[in-house]
């Protein structure tokens, strides 16, 4: 028995990185799921892990940016499964690695675009969803970097510190619907999107100079507390408990999965 039997799950950007990691604990906790990712490949490879596990597992294109797709998208998913319980706003882009006043109006709109405008349409698209049905849980995956702005991610940091406001706006909205709604704030993890971090703190992007981890690893150790190195599967450890019936009454929080990095 898991503790999300008998629920079903749409996880954006769930074909890969802490998309992947989230939709593979929810499945282990007994969730059937539904990936809605632009990239099919990904998300088709991914399915059929989760198929692996006994779940139901469907998959859907969705770009997240625009309101036809997304409305498509939940349309199609809710053809196959009988509701949604669960929306999880994962995916999302870095933006440029430069300083503030180096950034490309076109960066800059791009991160808000999906790391922001993408988790309102999305969540626009289901909640009436979750009302019609009685409840819903909607997590929303920010970051560490949206507590503290970080020097040549200003777009990404301050996309994701609006990721946090949406998240308490939309928990003061729906509480009395009973959706609860939280965040998630990832430190740093061995994904695509750090790999390619890494080459530009470097200022070297080889292969060869990404694939050897130094920078990454020389963080853990002088930022982390617990000097481990986060994974996908620890913030869907996290993803899962939130949107169980275990936290019932927690809504408009954002907790941090960053090894104690910044502690609030």
């Amino acid at each position: 028995m898991g503790i999300l039997d008998g629920k079903t799950a749409l996880v954006t950007g769930g074909g890969r990185g802490i998309g992947k990691g989230i939709a593979v604990e929810l499945a282990k906790e007994g969730a059937d799921v539904i990936i809605a990712d632009i990239d099919l490949d990904n998300a088709e490879n991914t399915a059929i892990e989760l198929r692996e596990l006994g779940r139901k597992v469907t998959v859907v294109e969705m770009d997240i940016t625009q309101e036809a797709s997304v409305a498509s998208a939940v349309s199609s998913a809710l053809g196959e499964h009988n509701q949604i319980n669960i929306l999880v706003n994962n995916a999302g882009i870095m933006g440029d690695h430069v300083l503030g006043d180096e950034v490309q109006l076109k960066s800059w709109d791009k991160c808000f675009e999906v790391n922001l405008r993408g988790i309102w349409v999305v969540s626009r698209a289901i909640v009436g969803h979750f009302k019609e049905i009685g409840g819903g849980k909607i997590v929303n995956i920010a970051s560490v970097a949206g507590r503290h702005g970080s020097g040549k991610h200003a777009d990404y940091s301050a996309s994701k510190a609006g990721a946090i406001s949406v998240t308490q706006s939309l928990a003061n909205e729906l509480g009395p619907f009973n959706v609860n709604v939280n965040a998630v704030c990832p430190g740093v993890l061995w994904t695509a999107m750090w790999r390619q971090l890494e080459g530009m703190y470097s200022r070297d992007a080889s292969e060869e100079n990404v694939n050897q981890r130094k920078i990454f690893e020389g963080l853990i150790k002088d930022r982390c507390a617990l000097n481990r190195e986060q994974t996908p599967e620890d913030v869907g450890m996290l993803v899962a408990f939130l949107v169980s019936e275990r936290s019932r009454n927690i809504t408009g929080q954002a907790i941090n999965v960053d090894g104690g990095m910044f502690m609030n």
